[in-house]
């Protein structure tokens, strides 16, 4: 008798491909679910057995979902698919009833011995017919693929600098826009006349891709990230700019490396350099409206749990690189 297995992600490409790799011949019939209020609902008014659960999503993320399935005691098993690969993000979900973990992007070999190990597959497995409730989408979006590929980065460099911090860094869903450089101040969303940003840029270059990795800090956020740094001594210009340097090659260096493995691409990137220190935003725009233009964007605003420090990561693809980006992302969303 067939069971019935929810996945929830807000990526479209995410859930079409979990589903995809699911083993052959699993008796299921899947249902999806785009965020966790979607799927709380679900697990109400169908007989869910497993859920494969993402963390970061809109309306209510991974975390949040856990803990409202403990409120209403829904016995559903979770198995948590995520970007997210902090030490305590595993933890987290661990104590909030998740029976297990995989690391994004989940291969068809790794969602089996899972499925194997907490004994989830059932003995139908070579007879059965995997079916779908419902459609995964069946048509490929370069946002949303460079939403999901830039998801997995977001988690692999959020992990190096909680490791190297000792920190929880709170991790939001990546956004991603094509716009005009008159936009991109509007898209940062820094507003107020007396606000101040620092920021480092470092541009990377391959297989006809262009991008700028822009970093930006506010003033506020320096004297939390200079205690969680060691930098005990009173911040000058000098210290700060090795603070802002530090981060960067943090934050910058581990997810374009990330992004590029994700895209079978090896990039290669000039020296990072101070954009501006203690600066209105449109400062740090109008320096660069002859080089940007027109752009395709990641923005990723990185947070860290219990301190005063937040930053925002801006990947700003050339308008030349998005043919390229589409072509990547298209073959590697069909190849897996």
């Amino acid at each position: 008798m067939s069971s019935n297995i929810l996945i929830c992600d807000d990526s479209g490409v995410a859930r079409k491909q979990l589903a995809k790799f699911l083993p052959e011949g699993w008796d299921v019939t899947v249902y999806f679910a785009e965020h966790g209020e979607d799927a709380l609902t679900k697990l109400q008014t169908e007989d869910i057995f497993l859920m494969f659960l993402d963390l970061n999503m809109p309306i209510l993320d991974g975390y949040h979902t856990l803990e409202r399935m403990q409120e209403q005691n829904i016995q559903t098993k979770v198995i948590v698919v995520s970007g997210d690969i902090q030490k305590q993000a595993l933890e987290r979900v661990l104590a909030l009833g998740a029976i297990d973990f995989l690391k994004k992007p989940a291969s068809r070999e790794q969602i089996k011995d899972t499925l194997e190990k907490n004994a989830l597959l059932n003995q139908t497995t070579s007879t059965g017919k995997i079916q779908t409730a419902e459609a995964p989408p069946n048509t490929f979006s370069l946002n949303e693929g460079l939403q999901e590929v830039s998801n997995v980065a977001m988690g692999k460099a959020a992990s190096v600098l909680a490791e190297m911090l000792g920190v929880f860094v709170k991790l939001p869903v990546p956004k991603v826009n094509e716009l005009e450089v008159s936009e991109l101040q509007m898209t940062l969303g820094y507003n107020g006349t007396r606000n101040r940003y620092s920021a480092v840029s470092q541009g990377f270059v391959a297989m006809g891709i262009a991008l700028e990795a822009l970093l930006v800090f506010s003033d506020s956020s320096f004297a939390d990230m200079a205690k969680l740094l060691g930098h005990e001594e009173e911040l000058d210009e000098h210290s700060e700019t090795d603070l802002l340097m530090d981060v960067s090659s943090v934050l910058i260096g581990p997810f374009i490396f990330a992004l590029g493995k994700q895209l079978n691409v090896d990039f290669s990137g000039s020296h990072p350099v101070v954009l501006g220190q203690h600066v209105k935003n449109d400062h740090l725009i109008d320096r660069n409206k002859a080089k940007w233009k027109k752009t395709l964007t990641v923005e990723i605003t990185y947070e860290i749990e219990n301190y005063q420090v937040s930053c925002d990561l801006m990947l700003l693809f050339t308008e030349g690189s998005i043919k390229a980006l589409e072509d990547l992302l298209s073959y590697l969303m069909e190849d897996e």
